[in-house]
């Protein structure tokens, strides 16, 4: 696929993802949310202050209903409530909306009622980018910090259960570092040669390719490859860039955005659900694409 907007050839509008909104009481996320709906691409619950949410609806002259609406008294409720749907079928994935962060990812990993599975939770972006002949995806620039060897491998089954979801038979990871070579005074190659290592054992699942270190030019550019004289199955059609750390991705996934005009989509894999992160400040196609994704993702599971 080249554009976002091709997801929904991925969707069944006969059996459409329930989409629960923590917090719903965020006139942007309902205006994304709505869309979607009208879209046949999710079902939705709006979870938070009945009184601002209908406000919200009127004021927007929206084609969401009083029926979609769960009142809660606060955003701790909020959470809760959108958790516990998912837990009891009631829910396929969750968006946060005027929630901080924080209170709805200790609803989601809550051991009681929560949406733990082991696994580290990690942040997926998914790049419509016009430079690029497909769409790529991007882990992590926005949760995982400096992510240690278990842990990437971690990040790699996040994203190819997500890969899995948009129904990529293959998925290229390339393991960014700054060199080609590993150098053991440089951490990030020595733990891309690592994973190479790993998928060349068969340690991941059929399909996953894994390749490694590698610069971000050689990851995408068959030209840079030739030059270089790099051989790889990953170069130049990499799926997946997978960063060493949270300062290599965040840099990435902006100069994406800005000096690439490109189109991102997130969502946050490794729980029973995708969980979309969006920032008040993401524009509304972020937000109606990381939607879009995260029911893609749901429908799959």
């Amino acid at each position: 696929m080249k554009k976002l907007e091709d997801l929904k050839q991925l969707i069944d509008t006969n059996k459409k993802s329930r989409l629960a909104v923590a917090g719903a009481e965020e006139e942007n996320i309902l205006i994304a949310v709505d869309k979607a709906y009208r879209d046949l691409i999710i079902e939705p619950i709006l979870v938070g202050d009945s009184i601002k949410i209908k406000e919200y609806i009127e004021k927007n002259a929206l084609e969401l209903t009083e029926d979609m609406i769960v009142n809660s008294a606060n955003f701790e409720e909020s959470s809760q409530i959108a958790v516990q749907m998912v837990t009891e079928g009631k829910a396929d994935f969750i968006i946060k909306g005027l929630v901080d962060t924080a209170i709805l990812l200790k609803a989601v990993l809550n051991k009681e009622w929560g949406l733990r599975t082991g696994r580290q939770l990690s942040h997926v972006m998914l790049y419509e980018i016009a430079a690029y002949h497909k769409l790529i995806m991007l882990t992590d620039g926005g949760m995982v910090t400096y992510p240690d060897l278990d842990t990437k491998v971690d990040l790699i089954k996040n994203v190819a259960e997500a890969a899995k979801g948009l129904q990529y038979k293959t998925i290229k990871v390339a393991c960014l570092a700054a060199k080609e070579k590993v150098n053991p005074k440089m951490p990030a190659t020595v733990d891309a040669g690592l994973l190479k290592e790993m998928y060349e054992r068969g340690e991941f699942d059929e399909g996953i390719i894994v390749d490694g270190p590698m610069a971000l030019d050689l990851a995408v550019s068959c030209e840079a490859a030739q030059i270089k004289k790099y051989s790889s199955p990953v170069a130049g059609d990499a799926d997946v860039l997978l960063v060493p750390n949270i300062e290599m991705g965040n840099g990435i996934g902006k100069a994406i955005t800005y000096f690439g005009n490109g189109t991102g989509a997130g969502v946050v894999m490794g729980a029973k659900a995708p969980i979309i992160l969006v920032s008040r400040a993401d524009d509304f196609d972020s937000k109606y694409y990381s939607i879009l994704f995260g029911s893609v993702i749901a429908s799959a599971k």
